[in-house]
């Protein structure tokens, strides 16, 4: 591509008002990647000004299309962008004000504590902004989600005189995304799929932070995609407006395929001395390069934050006119809509508040105390069923383990989400653990109530994706089954030790370890009523006694996190606590020191987050500062517990990897049980 002065007509300048606001906005935080913005602004003007059907005025309405930079730190791309359209800001319900959703003073306070303009777009942050990008790959694997949720709601919806929901997925996604492995996991799912209404943008610039991408990346991308059942376009030069105009008919133009658009773009396009270079990647330009490439395309070079006469107006002009039009089309549509079909119009109601319906919790079921019991996957399997029956957008699915999750819907209706066949219940995610966990978020970004389920030592690979469900605030489930050394004689590299503790650390995720059938249906009950926090359900393969709730506290107990399961008369002599599948030796050491002629309170602890929240009378209800001796039991590490036990506490749990064997005989290997229990607590 030569560097051939650009004309001066509107769209041009359009352009470049993006380019040169991204430099100056990195360029004044002196930190930030001036590059792949002013590379790629020329798709952010054609998405936005000519393609997506997306109004300012309503940037939460339910139909518009999604645009979403998986290249999260080419984040100014998104910001000026954003700022020249005029789109608006929303208060705390989501409805629009008439205020600016990127104002020019945060993009001034690019990077600085109070601006909406972080170092990489934050969901909630402001409107506009679909999803939290940053980590490579994320982006790409939400859209994955957010498509596969458009397909379900119009095959679930859309009748033959109303489509409600026909938008498109339009992502930006950069070299390193597609190196990242969770590209290429969500890839394939949604060419599997056939997802028709999802486009990536690769931008295809040779370049990454340590020099050309030759260093470790050779792949032929074109064909890998082609190979994953996509539609492959190509377009030579990011400047040539016209060239991705005919890419975007042509992924309007395909059925049955993704799209993937591979763009040759120049980075830092216009800086005469760090064009192409991976020194306009991660770094500051400096004022006088930035002066040199705003001289280049022909604006004003010592002027900062310049925005020139015309250019919001030809944004209200194309976007603006034709964003008003479609969401008064839309709306008309849905007045019709809730006339002709109220029962679904009140569930897209829930939807678009967030809310659940009347009724969800209604056929929760109640457990008759077992002394044999039940595993709680297997109990799990029976509450989710009951909720998801009377929760019509509840969807999810599993990594290839639905069977031994016990996480398939199985209710009448309930129905498998296949190729040709995109409104059934059931997803079938394949072996692709983390994919799997960013299409749930980008599910739950688009309203749905996603879960997702695995093997609990499984969150290894998932823990990105769980981390940016809490960022984001997305109540997405997660299904944990095979929680501990109970696997039994799978062994070590299947047996969870510090994914506890791993879960514990990550903040704003509910990790709930329910110790019999009943706490999984309170634990469920307070999950779904969580609307800002993921849950994580971590749930045993084996069987463990259901309490008897008349000689035992309520399991209404969990809402609160940890509550007295049994208790004693005046102070207790020691405090027994436990989770899961280790709370029943607890209870079993608690009736041989009661025996014993000592006073003991049994604590249930099935969720450490949720007690932790609760003010400092409950906690100290609970567990009184006066009795130190306490002792806690779990079949992972004690790291998680030290809060809880104190320094003169004493914990019954693993300090090493796990052995294989029949889980009862690794129990007894590792020390695990009642007795060693009673033996710390007599210590």
């Amino acid at each position: 591509m030569d560097m051939t002065a650009l004309s001066t007509d509107i769209e041009n300048l359009a352009v470049d008002t993006i380019r040169a606001l991204s430099m100056d906005g990195v360029q004044t935080a002196n930190s930030g990647h001036p590059g792949t913005p002013m590379a790629l602004a020329p798709i952010a003007y054609q998405l936005f000004n000519h393609a997506m059907n997306y109004d300012p005025d309503q940037p939460n309405w339910p139909g518009r299309d999604r645009f979403i930079l998986s290249c999260g730190h080419a984040s100014m791309l998104l910001y000026s962008t954003l700022h020249l359209a005029g789109v608006k800001a929303t208060d705390k319900s989501g409805k629009p004000t008439a205020d600016l959703a990127i104002p020019m003073e945060h993009i001034k306070n690019f990077r600085q504590i109070g601006s909406v303009c972080a170092g990489h777009p934050e969901f909630g942050e402001a409107a506009g902004i679909e999803t939290t990008t940053g980590p490579l790959g994320a982006g790409v694997s939400n859209s994955v989600g957010m498509a596969m949720a458009q397909k379900w709601l119009a095959e679930n919806y859309n009748t033959d005189d109303a489509k409600l929901f026909d938008y498109n997925i339009y992502t930006i996604c950069s070299d390193g995304d597609l190196m990242e492995g969770i590209a290429t996991e969500a890839a394939s799912v949604a060419g599997h799929l056939g997802l028709d209404n999802l486009v990536w943008f690769y931008d295809d610039n040779n370049i990454t932070i340590e020099g050309d991408t030759d260093l470790a990346f050779s792949e032929d991308v074109g064909m890998k995609f082609k190979g994953l059942g996509w539609n492959v376009i190509d377009v030579a030069d990011a400047n040539d407006r016209a060239a991705l105009a005919k890419a975007i008919e042509g992924f309007h133009a395909c059925s049955g395929k993704p799209t993937i658009v591979i763009v040759k773009s120049i980075i830092g396009y216009g800086a005469p001395n760090k064009q192409n270079t991976h020194g306009a990647h991660g770094a500051p330009l400096g004022w006088d390069e930035v002066e040199l490439a705003k001289k280049y395309y022909g604006l004003p070079p010592e002027e900062k934050f310049f925005v020139p006469e015309g250019v919001r107006e030809h944004f209200a002009a194309n976007l603006g006119a034709r964003g008003a039009e479609g969401y008064a089309a839309w709306m008309k549509v849905w007045e019709k809509y809730q006339a002709d079909h109220p029962e679904k119009a009140a569930e897209l109601q829930c939807i678009f508040d967030g809310e659940l319906p009347a009724g969800w919790d209604k056929d929760i079921p109640v457990f008759e105390a077992d002394e044999k019991g039940d595993a709680t996957r297997n109990s799990s399997g029976k509450v989710l069923n009951a909720i998801a029956k009377n929760v019509p957008f509840m969807i999810g699915g599993s990594a290839d383990l639905a069977p031994s999750n016990k996480s398939d819907l199985k209710f009448d209706g309930a129905g498998q989400f296949l190729p040709g066949q995109l409104g059934g219940r059931n997803l079938h995610f394949g072996i692709r653990e983390h994919a799997m966990a960013g299409i749930a978020n980008g599910i739950s970004l688009s309203g749905l109530r996603s879960y997702a389920a695995t093997f609990f030592v499984f969150t290894d690979y998932m823990r990105g994706a769980m981390r940016l469900s809490c960022i984001m605030h997305q109540p997405v489930t997660y299904i944990l089954t095979h929680d501990s050394i109970g696997v039994g004689e799978d062994g070590p590299t299947h047996q969870p030790v510090e994914h506890l503790t791993a879960c514990r650390a990550i903040p704003g995720l509910y990790v709930f370890r329910p110790g019999d059938a009943n706490e999984v249906a309170e634990c469920y009950r307070k999950a779904m009523t969580s609307t800002r926090n993921p849950s994580a359900f971590v749930l045993s393969r084996q069987n463990m006694p259901t309490l008897c709730r008349t000689k035992y506290a309520s399991a209404a107990g969990c809402a609160k996190g940890g509550y007295v399961l049994k208790d004693c008369d005046g102070t207790p002599d020691v405090i027994l606590m436990g989770s899961g599948s280790e709370l029943n030796y607890a209870v079993t050491a608690g009736e041989t020191l009661e025996a014993e002629g000592k006073k003991v309170r049994v604590v249930s602890m099935p969720c450490m987050d949720i007690f932790g929240d609760q003010d400092q009378a409950y906690i100290d209800e609970v567990l009184p500062p006066s009795v130190t001796n306490r002792v806690a039991i779990e079949a992972g590490l004690r790291m998680s517990w030290d809060r809880w036990i104190g320094s003169h506490g004493k914990f019954v749990g693993m300090t090493s990897y796990g052995a294989s064997g029949p889980y009862d005989k690794v129990y007894e290997h590792f020390g695990i049980n009642a007795d060693a229990v009673v033996k710390a607590a007599k210590a």
